[in-house]
């Protein structure tokens, strides 16, 4: 399992950063919001979704990084330089830890990517295979984060609205 922290502290490929987060706890959201302001990076990030490969990461783009207090995923959803989303990436995590200032998930390794139109892909089944082999995570925990995602993708497929309004409500709050 990795620790992965929401501010991106180790990623290499952002030179400059502007970063904030808050603490909500409201009748429609309970957790950290942060957001990343990528203003300068070292390269473009381009990655393939559905066959489609894609802008997620240069000058000028934004992540909002959505951390739930007592659930098993995080959303990180990618702007382009005119606000747009570009995805919403939702990583599969045994554990949240929405601390301010050290918000950071347990992460296990399987993720799903969707696309503002709602077509969605389930990615990086050979990281978490790779990971069980390690024995960087048990096959319990293996088995929770397929079975996270499918619930998380059954939802998407049947309840895609959802998704586009969570994130335009945590963007609402980071953003005042």
């Amino acid at each position: 399992m990795k620790t992965k922290y929401i501010d991106k502290r180790s990623w290499r490929r952002l030179i400059r950063k502007e970063y904030h987060e808050i603490a909500v706890k409201d009748e429609q959201f309970e957790g950290i919001i942060g957001e990343i302001i990528m203003e300068k990076v070292k390269s473009p990030l381009v990655v393939n979704i559905i066959g489609e490969d894609i802008v997620v990461a240069d000058d000028g783009y934004r992540w909002l990084q959505i951390l739930p207090k007592d659930k098993h995923y995080s959303i990180t959803v990618m702007y382009n330089r005119e606000s747009q989303p570009i995805q919403y990436y939702i990583d599969i995590n045994e554990e949240n830890f929405p601390e301010l200032g050290q918000a950071r998930t347990h992460d296990l390794y399987l993720d799903v990517l969707v696309l503002p139109d709602g077509r969605y892909e389930l990615v990086d089944e050979q990281d978490a295979k790779r990971a069980l082999r390690k024995k960087e995570i048990t096959k319990a925990q293996y088995d929770f984060a397929y079975q996270t995602a499918n619930e998380i993708m059954q939802h998407v497929k049947t309840n895609f609205g959802d998704l586009e309004k969570l994130a335009l409500y945590c963007k609402e709050k980071i953003e005042k």
